[in-house]
């Protein structure tokens, strides 16, 4: 009910671009709905887990279930048992889900966000540099991404502070037939040999560590990379010396920390609702709600604090789950046993 409630507010908001773009009801349905869909339950899974455990174990409650399992000698660590198994199997099924579905499903649904929904993307840098290996230096004035072509380009080739060899070309064309760059109207400086020398090249095809796609929106990337391509490419920034490194350091680590909120979530579920209430499992119900959505409130927080580079990735991503571990632990203390 949630994730469909979220469905339809995003139709509300995405209807004017579809009707300006016309993307027809086949594409909007079964390229963007279908794969947003399993998009918001993922991120909804531990809020929908731990209100399921609440309104569950609080009916045990309100029939006084609880006190006659407890009373029988079975002791309260032993209730959880059941409640750490079918959560620990969420976990892991989100882990798996997050990790290497939902990011095919988002490939699809941001291509189609970017064709009817955003605006045309026009790389606007100006001036870039990136490193392109442990020694090479790549700089660009300008690149025009409709056509794959760059302006004003340099790679140098550089030893500590000494510049070896220098190459300077008027454009830089992606040539797709052959999968390489060409460099037009090129000087080529070699201050490696004794004297150094100058050499004048109409045209060169070269292979370096750059594709069209760098130069391509990186609107939510990190979203459409499974695991193994989110190290890879997160490796790949890390060598160039990208300083835009945190956001997904930030998704690394958070696809191993949500699963185990699933789990946290659910134990503090049981230990919140098993006591039975005056007020009935309506309240019970109501206090998880919103227990449930300042843990989300918590965890939006942290997670973009870390992405603007204010706090440690890894720190932020782990923190909500610790601030939430202590939180059950001081709840338990109060539960009956």
């Amino acid at each position: 009910m949630l994730t469909l409630v979220i469905c339809m507010i995003d139709v509300v908001e995405k209807n004017d671009d579809f009707i300006k773009t016309k993307p027809g009801l086949y594409k909007v349905l079964f390229e963007y709905y279908a794969n947003f869909f399993p998009y918001v339950a993922n991120m909804l899974s531990p809020i929908t887990v731990f209100i399921a455990t609440v309104f569950m174990t609080s009916r045990l409650a309100a029939r006084t279930e609880i006190i006659a399992i407890l009373g029988s000698g079975v002791s309260f660590l032993r209730l959880l048992v059941p409640y750490l198994v079918g959560s620990g199997l969420v976990a892991i099924g989100t882990y798996f889900l997050i990790g290497y579905t939902i990011p095919d499903a988002n490939r699809e649904r941001q291509a189609f966000e970017l064709v009817y929904v955003k605006n045309p993307f026009h790389f606007d840098g100006r001036n870039t540099h990136i490193k392109i290996s442990p020694s090479a230096y790549f700089y660009i004035q300008s690149y025009n991404n409709e056509i794959h072509e760059g302006y004003n380009c340099t790679i140098e080739e550089i030893n500590n502070t000494l510049i070896l060899k220098k190459i300077k070309a008027e454009k830089f064309i992606w040539k797709d037939s052959v999968k390489k760059w060409r460099l037009e109207n090129v000087r080529i400086f070699d201050f490696k040999s004794k004297p150094n020398s100058v050499r004048y090249v109409r045209s060169i095809d070269t292979v370096i560590s750059l594709k069209p796609k760098d130069f391509e929106s990186q609107y939510m990337k990190y979203e459409t990379l499974n695991n193994t391509d989110l190290r890879n490419y997160l490796k790949e920034l890390k060598s160039r010396g990208a300083d835009n490194t945190a956001t997904y350091e930030v998704e690394q680590y958070l696809r191993i920390t949500y699963p185990f909120a699933i789990v946290i979530l659910t134990l503090i579920g049981v230990i919140l609702s098993a006591r039975k209430s005056r007020e009935g499992a309506g309240f019970q119900i109501a206090m998880g709600f919103v227990l449930a959505f300042i843990y989300i409130i918590f965890y939006i927080t942290s997670r973009t604090i870390a992405q603007a580079g204010s706090m440690n990735p890894l720190l932020a991503c782990w923190l909500p789950n610790i601030v939430f571990t202590f939180i059950g632990l001081g709840l338990y203390k109060s539960v009956p046993k």
